[in-house]
């Protein structure tokens, strides 16, 4: 590929030479309208991978009203496997943005889903297609998850480390909104025959006709527009090059384990939620038609991301994070008083509310501890370098590596929550009857990650690890 040096607003130059986001001249002349142009193009890439890794949280409550014979444990199996797939591609993912540009891979990666998008359609038309390979679709569809690692990395590189809590927060927030999204515009693909020249019918039980491939097939050409949107208008940073080995060092912190945690809390709720909640209410209020009403939760969490990232900008990372342990503490054992008992009794409106307050109070604490991660990475990375004696420039460009593999590493281990929690409401159900034993997990899990924000980073704010935003 071509190295030639020109000025960030130039359009045929897509590799950028000088970047330097801390130089406030140099992001009021073109780095923040590079900046913006190259998040604003993420979003929707990364919003579409997140259609298609949640499509089986609808995909799942389908099949077998239009012929497959699956139990309810391995229908929750097909809503949980691709946050495993997800989880697990977020590591290498992580590397890709240092190794191959943040526009080459963006584009690639979205590129990539229509595989299987188009394999989901085909299956779910056949109802001799086995569940093997269901699983083997859902494992792909975790594709769509790892994204989010190579994606909020990406970001990270373009904006100063004042403005990453609003950035990654948008970034990650709007594309987390790609839940809702599905579970909003699927149900309705369903009903109508958008591609029925290319599809057959399928019979409900009540006599209703259904194209159960829309969810998966509705999603193909909007995956082209942000290939091609990511290929010709993002851009590669050479400032953000870096080997595996440069970037591998940041698995010796102890504060990537930390925060591994405190993330698996949020963000792991929030896709685990995800998955599952359908499956859940389906279970719990056989009468509801929930998805109708699934979409809500997702919503609202990816909404709260947003705003945890900026509030974490304002009143700091860990206060933000703080306060939202001990707000998902409390509703996690609200929710115990709505479930029915033995089959009996239960209060879905109380149940619905309780559970939107967690997808809140979820989607808030991913963006507030992404903060915490990119504040204290940067922190930490900049005080080591410039002790062995390195430049300003130096630590800032060992700083900005660190907290994007860091920021990755991270996501893989918080996004297995979308495994978990789908799996343990799947196994508390098959024991018990009952998703009340998952659900004093959650709150125990809970409650430990508020003492470990408390008693690790609370009590240090004085001691370099405040995340609240420092004016000039």
């Amino acid at each position: 590929m071509s190295h030639t040096s020109a000025s960030p607003t130039k359009k045929p130059s897509r590799l950028l030479q000088d970047w330097r986001p801390e130089d406030p001249a140099f992001w009021e002349k073109t780095g923040h309208k590079v900046a913006s142009r190259n998040l604003w193009i993420s979003v929707p890439c990364l919003l579409l991978g997140f259609c298609v890794w949640m499509l089986f949280s609808l995909v799942s409550v389908n099949l077998n009203k239009v012929g497959f014979n699956f139990t309810t444990d391995q229908l929750f199996m097909l809503t949980a496997i691709p946050s495993v797939s997800g989880a697990l591609l977020r590591v290498p993912y992580s590397f890709m943005i240092p190794l191959f540009g943040g526009r080459r891979w963006t584009a690639l990666s979205t590129l990539f889903l229509v595989l299987h998008c188009a394999w989901l359609g085909f299956a779910v038309q056949d109802t001799t297609t086995s569940y093997n390979t269901f699983l083997i679709i859902a494992l792909l569809c975790g594709f769509g998850g790892a994204n989010f690692a190579s994606s909020m990395s990406n970001i990270s590189f373009f904006f100063p480390k004042a403005k990453q809590g609003g950035a990654l927060g948008i970034n990650g927030g709007l594309g987390n909104l790609g839940v809702s999204v599905m579970q909003l515009v699927a149900p309705l693909v369903i009903s109508l025959g958008v591609f029925a020249a290319f599809s057959d019918t399928q019979t409900l039980a009540n006599g209703s006709d259904i194209w159960l491939q829309n969810a998966a097939w509705i999603w193909v050409p909007f995956l082209v527009i942000g290939t091609v949107a990511a290929w010709f208008g993002m851009n590669d940073l050479a400032s953000s090059k870096a080997s595996i080995r440069q970037q591998l060092p940041v698995l010796k912190r102890g504060h990537l384990w930390i925060m591994s945690v405190l993330y698996l809390a949020t963000f792991g709720s929030f896709i685990g939620f995800s998955a599952g909640f359908a499956m859940l209410t389906k279970t719990q209020f056989p009468d509801i038609n929930i998805m109708q009403y699934a979409f809500f939760g997702p919503f609202f969490g990816a909404l709260a991301r947003s705003a945890g990232g900026m509030l974490s900008d304002r009143l700091g990372g860990i206060r933000v994070t703080l306060v939202n342990y001990i707000l998902m503490a409390i509703f996690a054992g609200l929710l115990f008083l709505t479930l029915p008992v033995n089959g009996v009794g239960g209060n879905f409106p109380a149940f619905f509310a309780v559970f939107m307050v967690l997808f809140l109070t979820a989607g808030l604490g991913s963006g507030s501890t992404y903060q915490m991660i990119a504040v204290i990475f940067r922190k930490l990375t900049t005080d080591q370098a410039k002790a062995r004696g390195a430049t300003d420039e130096e630590a800032l460009r060992e700083a900005v590596t660190d907290t994007a593999a860091a920021l990755g590493f991270i996501s893989s281990i918080g996004a297995i929550g979308g495994f978990f929690i789908p799996k343990a409401f799947g196994t508390s159900l098959a024991m018990t009857g009952s998703p009340a034993g998952a659900m004093k997990v959650f709150l125990v899990f809970y409650v430990v990650c508020a003492l470990i924000t408390w008693l690790v980073y609370w009590r240090k704010l004085n001691k370099g690890f405040a995340t609240k935003r420092v004016k000039n």
